[in-house]
């Protein structure tokens, strides 16, 4: 593969992180996550100005990204807790510089 064309795929990628990266929200959901998993009212509740409807488009994108994995817990009543995939846990990583970069210069 020459350089242009492995250029050319980095910089799709690159861009393809800063879509998902670039919604509202998401960078305070996988900040949320970081922990441990929480259920979507624990999530809502860290992020309160997020409303529930925003919420749910977002965890399912994340989902869809294989950022977020939903896990059904066969209680009584039933639980649905969200984590982090592997993947997640990498891009919350990523994100703890911007967090320092926040705590220095914000």
């Amino acid at each position: 593969m020459n350089d242009e064309k492995r250029g050319s795929l980095l910089c799709e990628k690159v861009e393809l992180a800063y879509q998902i990266t670039g919604k509202k929200w998401v960078n305070l959901i996988v900040h949320t996550l970081m922990e441990e998993p929480k259920r979507f009212s624990e999530i809502h509740a860290y992020i309160p100005d997020l409303s529930k409807r925003v919420l749910n488009e977002r965890m399912k994108e994340l989902e869809d990204n294989g950022i977020v994995v939903r896990n059904v817990i066969a209680d009584r009543p039933v639980r649905i807790e969200y984590s982090l995939t592997r993947k997640g846990t990498e891009l919350g990583r990523a994100l703890r510089a911007v967090e320092e970069w926040a705590e220095k210069w914000c």
